[in-house]
């Protein structure tokens, strides 16, 4: 297969599992927005929140990875200069949400 191809195919489906996850974070954030500092605690402290709330951030980064991947693809004519701001995202892509769970764990 193309990596192209492949390169849509997960742009389709993290898009698509993005819709859910984002529809849940939306719906509990209004809930917790208001409230007092340990009611937000105790929502990232619940099991499921944490679990679903990881997947999100995940999610999240590898969709806007790829998508900024294909930005770089057509704007940035000079090949180096592409290979070193994609592997700047990609690196980004995997610390940010990994120092996000990271911490959100350690509460």
């Amino acid at each position: 297969m193309i990596t192209a191809t492949k390169k849509w195919i997960f742009l389709k489906i993290s898009g698509a599992l993005l819709i859910p996850l984002m529809t849940w974070f939306i719906l509990n954030f209004t809930t917790i927005y208001d409230k007092e500092y340990l009611n937000l605690i105790e929502f990232f402290t619940k099991p499921l929140s944490k679990f679903l709330f990881s997947i999100f951030i995940i999610n999240a980064y590898f969709f806007s990875a790829l998508s900024i991947c294909e930005v770089f693809e057509d704007y940035i004519k000079n090949d180096k200069i592409k290979s070193v701001a994609n592997k700047l995202l990609y690196a980004s892509a995997v610390v940010i949400p990994l120092i996000t769970i990271i911490l959100i764990s350690s509460l």
